[in-house]
């Protein structure tokens, strides 16, 4: 009897098996993310290992956190494009959640502005605000985002230094695309942009981070949307980039996880 029970288990496991399968598959969940460039390439990374390890599927569209481009986040979701997770600049996303837009921010990452050149071009001195100041001022011509870092450095950073008016015509924001991917083609001499962003681009040399006095940490942020279909498996999303493994791969490209 009990030979006669095990040949009958052994012929229906291949059939359990398929069944739990296809109730997993039945059950898994497409989520839909919109994400700025900082997190980005920890998120290409982590994105894969997610959707193993949890049966969801990843929808990603891309675009800054702010600015008047189409493809800015909070544009998108003015239009009412469908999303469940928001991954951005923090205080950006706190205005998603102020309007209704969103319901939570979980804070992911701290990321620091850096300069780069053009790979074989000469690295300028930038160790001190001095030395900062002088670079841009004999630089032909410099880029930044039109995100959180290329706000702060138009907005705050020229005018703290006393050389806006001196900047102008030869400093200029880039919408839509990344700075270093610019300046890796030799459309801009110095580019400025977060050290995440900077780092995945090919033909690039990584001058340094802004020193103190001049440097401003952008936090990274994650959120649900309230119109999100999806509210389980994006709250697994929001807790699975705050695992040991998802710190880990933060570090690795240039942030600091919190």
């Amino acid at each position: 009897m009990n030979a006669t029970l095990a040949r009958a288990a052994k012929r229906s496991a291949p059939i359990l098996a398929a069944s739990l399968f296809f109730s997993a598959a039945a059950l898994a969940a497409e989520v839909k993310v919109m994400i700025s460039g900082g997190l980005s390439a920890a998120y290409e990374e982590l994105g894969h290992d997610f959707e193993r390890d949890t049966g969801n599927k990843l929808t990603t569209e891309k675009g800054p956190s702010m600015g008047t481009t189409p493809q800015a986040i909070p544009n998108r979701i003015d239009r009412g494009e469908p999303v469940d997770v928001v991954i951005m600049v923090g205080d950006a996303l706190s205005g998603l959640v102020q309007r209704g837009k969103a319901v939570s921010r979980v804070d992911i990452a701290r990321s620091s502005i850096a300069m780069a050149v053009r790979q074989g071009d000469a690295k300028p001195d930038i160790s001190t605000v001095e030395a900062l100041k002088r670079t841009l001022l004999d630089a032909k011509s410099v880029a930044y985002s039109d995100s959180a870092s290329g706000v702060y450095i138009e907005k705050e950073l020229l005018p703290k230094l006393g050389i806006a008016g001196q900047m102008k015509g030869k400093a200029r924001m880039i919408p839509a695309e990344p700075v270093g991917a610019v300046v890796a083609r030799g459309d801009a001499q110095l580019g400025f942009q977060q050290l995440s962003e900077l780092k995945p681009i090919a033909g690039l040399e990584i001058v340094g981070l802004l020193p103190e006095g001049a440097q401003k940490v952008t936090i990274f942020s994650a959120g649900v949307s309230t119109s999100s279909k999806e509210p389980a498996a994006a709250k697994a999303l929001l807790d699975y980039l705050m695992t040991p493994k998802a710190r880990a791969v933060i570090t690795k490209t240039g942030l600091e996880p919190l």
